[in-house]
């Protein structure tokens, strides 16, 4: 979605009595540049100038920022001051594979910087992942000093039982504000909502109708009259919301008739309670199948991802895990022969360079792919060199502030394309 696209409704939202509005951070900040032709750095600035009294939030990936890989801790450091000095007031940080080493530094700078710090557990079903295993990590997260917690189901697998038990544990544990955060893609997502504000959570992610439901968010306005008729005041306005239902199913149909929203991410999949793939993840499988002219397969590599889960310690399917683990389940299905190709993420996950693995890997797994190398032990950005000044050097002149570097330093192809694209032969200043 373009800025413009969004623009005439931002001031109405500002009206609707949200608590935050996420607009920034995860996937959004990549799309501005690659497919957008957009700075994100400036896009953030045009909605906090619209939007003057309703919290601005983002979604951050801890060490891995909004990339897929760890960063310096300086990149890190510098990239939470930018966001928060550019409006941003509620940075929502998570780890992928639930390791706390990896929020620390974000959770520092959020702090430093005078942010608020919400640290979110990535919710996810296995073996190992009972009730205590989350309410462990929500201590762990208020010990840190973050200012509140958030259970992220990305998958859309956080059915109301489990909802209801959960929150409950959580607030009983914890002293913190909670928020929850799922999709529609099950169909649980309304009922698993109302369950976990009866059991006492203080936050919901929503979508305005015409963009809610499927791989979405539950709707809004739907959500807001449930709340309302059990007696919760949501604080939201009914009309303010109706009319940006309005704008934004004008921008809906606009996106279909030019075929750039596909209707199948609308769709309903009970299966993925089982499977546990993210809508996204199962549209890039059938991309990876395509190409290689498998898509027959499908099925096929929906159990693989399931056994290569298991053998590599039950990762949450989130970004990057989530491409890493789908990336291995083809690769064993196309060669014929499972881990004949191993793809480079998959090993540095292995090795430990994404961090600990929640659960226990493969024995031999580790002994066929590693061979003599050891499992890395210490936090994975201790490894890493400060990377900024080294960032500047290599984008040189095409950079003209100091964001402009971060963008570079987390997407170098992206960054340097677009830089280029607005370079003129006199505007060559550099920072």
């Amino acid at each position: 979605m373009r800025f413009e696209d969004m623009q005439p409704a931002l001031e109405l939202m500002d009206q609707a009595g949200y608590a935050a509005l996420e607009c920034w951070g995860g996937a959004t900040f990549d799309v501005c540049l690659k497919f957008l032709n957009e700075d994100p750095w400036e896009r953030l600035d045009k909605i906090r100038k619209a939007v003057k009294t309703t919290k601005l939030q983002m979604l951050l990936r801890g060490q891995n920022l909004l990339g897929y890989t760890n960063y310096p801790d300086d990149i890190v450091e510098m990239f939470v001051a930018k966001s928060i000095e550019h409006g941003i007031d509620i940075l929502r940080v998570f780890d992928a594979l639930n390791d706390v080493r990896n929020l620390e530094m974000s959770i520092k700078a959020i702090k430093k910087y005078g942010g608020h710090a919400q640290g979110a557990i990535c919710y996810t079903t296995g073996p190992i992942y009972e009730i205590p295993y989350f309410v462990n990590l929500a201590k762990t997260l208020e010990s840190m000093g973050v200012d509140s917690l958030a259970i992220k189901d990305m998958a859309g697998i956080l059915t109301p039982k489990n909802a209801f038990d959960l929150v409950t544990e959580i607030k009983r544990e914890c002293q913190l504000p909670l928020a929850v955060h799922t999709h529609s893609t099950s169909g649980t997502a309304t009922m698993s909502l109302l369950k976990a504000v009866e059991a006492g959570c203080d936050g919901i992610d929503t979508a305005i109708s015409p963009l809610s439901s499927g791989t979405s968010q539950a709707p809004t306005e739907t959500m807001h009259t449930i709340l309302t008729e059990f007696g919760y005041d949501t604080g939201l306005n009914l009309s303010v919301l109706n009319a940006l239902a309005k704008h934004f199913k004008k921008t809906k149909a606009y996106f279909q008739a030019n075929k750039l929203l596909k209707s199948e991410v609308y769709d309903v999949d009970p299966q993925i309670l089982e499977t546990q793939i993210p809508g996204g993840m199962y549209s890039n499988l059938l991309e990876q199948l395509r190409l290689s002219e498998m898509e027959g397969r499908i099925g096929e590599v929906l159990q693989e991802v399931k056994k290569v889960r298991s053998e590599v310690g039950y990762p949450p399917l989130v970004t990057p895990m989530s491409q890493i683990v789908a990336a291995q389940a083809v690769a064993n299905i196309i060669s014929g022969e499972r881990y004949l190709v191993i793809p480079n993420e998959m090993r540095d996950y292995l090795k430990g360079l994404y961090g600990q693995a929640p659960g226990k890997i493969s024995e031999q797994l580790l002994a066929d792919v590693l061979q003599n190398d050891e499992v890395l032990t210490v936090r994975p950005a201790d490894l890493l060199k400060p990377r900024y000044e080294e960032a500047r050097k290599e984008i040189g002149a095409l950079a003209h502030k100091p964001e402009d570097v971060l963008s570079y330093a987390l997407f170098p192809d992206s960054t340097r394309k677009y830089l280029q694209g607005k370079e003129t032969p006199e505007d060559v200043a550099g920072v």
